[in-house]
Order: structure tokens, then C-alpha cells, then sequence
């Protein structure tokens, strides 16, 4: 299989590192190689983008040089860094006048933003380059019993322009591959609204807001866990629930899980090997549900 350059992300290798622990070991055990290069902050699509562009390009540029230099793709364990990748690439192939400008910036350091790699998000490579025979194979437990509320994030589906993942109203790829554990998908109606997190941290009030929608509609179809792929999404959802039923008087206690975690226990690993200890939001219930 191809070799890409993983791309953890400034998030889960400061706040969430078993994330990362757990995503290594599913790849090792899906046969996805990875090598390392001396990336910065991707940079934050909702950050360094909306104060300046340029900078933003430059930056996003200059990692993927990094990748170029090797002539080997990226994968990417962000929906944060992935859209940030995608749409610095697709900004400067469609602006002539803009890739010269981060050119002649990079050259500084030795650098040309040729646009000659790609930029996958770890779900598309999972679904599009592994295949769903493949993972199916590599369960070893069936997570049967287990019922699963999935969600995407906004920056895995859009701009669609750019992203080109998955259908962004009606998002399907996070639910398939998760229902290869043999965990119960449910459906719920908001599950294309965003988790709040951008927001939350400038209007908390509104944040809040939007996480709560998405959670009273999760909280109806009675669903025993989370399943993201987005480190941002994930923290919005771990730890803020508890912040959430403060605020509104309501108990939600639904635990959280990175599409690899899920598939890191329907492989074997143990809670303890996943670190799944550090999680804000318990699973206790979920592990007991599972016999674990």
C-alpha cells in the first residue's frame, strides 16, 4: 500500500495523544504505512484564514513542500488540517497571482509550491484506498449491542468544492465504516449541524446552543456513544457535556469515540493499550455494555 505522510495535527498530539496512539495501531493493523516530517500548525482554517490569507497560504505551503520533497501524499487525522491542506492546494492552483506571491515567500527558505501531492483525510483513505473488506476483516470482536451516533464535522464535508468527501447535507462514509464494527448506526436529524466548537470559543452562548440541538437530538435515538473523526468535534463533545447539562439542567453522559478507538476495541486492543482513561466523558458503561 502507498506510504503517505501522517499529518496528526497541532490538537491531538498536544491535548489528545491517545487518539493518535490509537490511530497508529488500527493503520499497523490495516497495513497504512506513514512516515514523519517536520510539519508546523497546518495552519487553523478558522484561525490564521480569517485575519490573513496570505499568511494562511504561505504556511499551508510550506508543509506541503515538505510532503512534495518526498513526492509522497498526506493523511491527515484532522478534518481541521485536511480542509486547511485541500484548500490551500486548490486556492493556488486556481490563482496564478497567489501561488506566485507564496512562492516567492517560500523561496526564502529554499522552497516552490509545485501542487504535485495529495490530501486525504484518514476516513477517505480508510474508505477509498484500504476498502470496507479489508477493515471487516481485521475485526476481531464485533461490537454487537452497541449503539452508535455518528458525526462528521463540518470541515470533512465543506467547501465541497475542495473537500470532495462526502455528500455535505446528507453524509453517509462515517456511518459505513463505523457499522463495520458491528455496532448499531442510528440515524438522527441533525446530523449534518455543526458541534459548535469554532463557535463556542468566541460566542460561548451560541456554541453552546448549537451543541445542545445536536445533543438532544443524538440523546433521542438513544445511542450509547459518539463516534467522530475530527480532534475538534471530539473535544466539543467530551468535555463540554458536563458544561451542557449545567447550563440547560440536563444529563447527557453520552460518551465519545474516535472512529479509530471504535475500531482499535473491535480489533482487541484493550481499554488500557487506547488510553481510553483520559477520555472526559466515561465509558465505563460503554465497555461494560461490551463485556470489556
Amino acid at each position: 500500500m502507498t506510504e503517505y505522510k501522517m499529518f496528526e495535527g497541532c490538537v491531538i498530539g498536544n491535548r489528545i495523544p491517545f487518539i493518535e496512539a490509537a490511530s497508529r495501531k488500527v493503520f499497523d493493523k490495516l497495513g497504512i504505512e506513514t512516515s514523519q516530517a517536520p510539519f508546523s500548525c497546518c495552519p487553523d482554517p478558522t484561525g490564521v484564514k480569517c485575519f490573513d490569507n496570505d499568511a494562511w497560504l504561505t504556511i499551508g505551503a510550506r508543509n506541503l513542500c515538505l510532503a512534495e520533497t518526498e513526492g509522497k501524499d498526506i493523511v491527515s487525522l484532522c478534518n481541521g488540517c485536511a480542509n486547511t491542506l485541500r484548500g490551500v492546494k486548490h486556492q493556488l492552483e486556481h490563482d496564478s497571482l497567489k501561488k506566485e506571491k507564496v512562492n516567492s515567500e517560500l523561496a526564502k527558505i529554499g522552497k516552490e509550491f509545485k501542487g504535485s501531492i495529495d490530501i486525504k483525510h484518514f476516513v477517505d483513505v480508510l474508505k477509498d484506498e484500504v476498502g470496507l473488506d479489508k477493515i471487516r476483516g481485521a475485526i476481531t470482536k464485533q461490537l454487537g449491542g452497541l449503539k452508535v451516533a455518528c458525526h462528521p464535522g463540518c470541515h470533512y464535508m465543506r467547501p465541497a468544492e475542495w473537500m470532495e468527501s462526502d455528500d455535505p447535507m446528507r453524509p453517509t462514509n462515517l456511518k459505513e465504516l463505523a457499522a463495520l464494527s458491528g455496532a448499531t448506526v442510528v440515524d438522527y436529524e441533525e446530523i449534518a449541524l455543526c458541534c459548535g466548537s469554532a463557535v463556542t470559543n468566541a460566542y460561548e452562548e451560541h456554541g453552546m446552543a448549537n451543541l445542545k440541538k445536536k445533543m438532544d437530538s443524538i440523546k433521542k435515538t438513544g445511542a450509547d456513544v459518539i463516534v467522530v473523526n475530527c480532534p475538534s468535534c471530539f473535544q466539543q463533545f467530551d468535555t463540554r457535556q458536563r458544561d451542557l447539562g449545567k447550563m440547560f439542567e440536563t444529563e447527557y453522559g453520552i460518551p465519545v469515540l474516535y472512529l479509530t478507538e471504535l475500531y482499535a476495541l473491535a480489533m482487541g486492543f484493550s481499554p488500557d493499550e487506547l488510553g481510553l482513561k483520559f477520555h472526559r466523558t466515561r465509558l465505563s458503561g460503554v465497555l461494560e455494555k461490551l463485556g470489556i
